[in-house]
């Protein structure tokens, strides 16, 4: 069965997704009601952002999430490794005066700040060394900085599309619990809504 798909790269997958115009943030409200089923409202909240805070979010997309929490916070930084993502993101950020957008590999990327908030909505699945991402984040967050991230509860190993499939690396909340722990991050709450479990750690 493998063999009837086309196995692409997160970059190459994300970009085709813009030239199909499937974006997140033009999306009708009941597929907007459906993509809060893994973050909404409750994700925001527990970042506990105000206009004080710096925020990082790793996978800024095409800026669904981008647009909530940079209206709570000083400034939001995001972070995507597809060029198509990004310039799509430019175009619905347009009006926000305090983001900015990397077009990078968070892993490789060299960051010249650190943050306050450092947040993530479905991206953990996309790192195999979740290890090395977690030990980026430890390094990236101020003092009693917070982690907040949402996993998806599902554990396949492919997301498919039509005739494409894209390896991923399913997360468990024990899994990232142990890793952030070991990193120096101190697990602050796990809240689990109906596609995700929302870990919130605290430096």
């Amino acid at each position: 069965m493998g063999n009837c798909f086309e196995r692409m790269d997160i970059r190459s997958h994300y970009d085709l997704l813009i030239e199909e115009n499937n974006d997140p943030f033009r999306d009708p409200p009941a597929l907007r009601k459906y993509m809060e089923s893994w973050d909404g409202q409750v994700f925001l909240d527990l970042m506990e952002l105000d206009e004080s805070k710096t925020v990082l979010e790793i996978g800024v997309g095409t800026g669904r999430l981008a647009i909530k929490a940079a209206g709570c916070c000083r400034w939001l930084t995001g972070i995507d490794i597809s060029p198509k993502t990004i310039e799509r993101a430019r175009e619905n950020l347009q009006h926000c005066l305090n983001i900015s957008l990397i077009c990078d590999d968070f892993i490789t990327h060299q960051f010249t700040e650190t943050f306050d908030v450092v947040y993530s909505s479905l991206t953990m699945m996309h790192f195999q060394d979740k290890r090395s991402v977690i030990g980026k984040i430890h390094a990236l967050l101020n003092c009693k900085g917070l982690l907040c991230l949402s996993i998806d509860k599902s554990r396949s190993e492919w997301i498919d599309m039509g005739s494409r499939r894209i390896r991923i690396y399913p997360d468990t909340k024990e899994n990232i619990v142990t890793l952030a722990e070991q990193a120096g991050i101190k697990t602050k709450r796990i809240t689990e809504i109906e596609n995700a479990y929302l870990l919130v750690f605290m430096k």
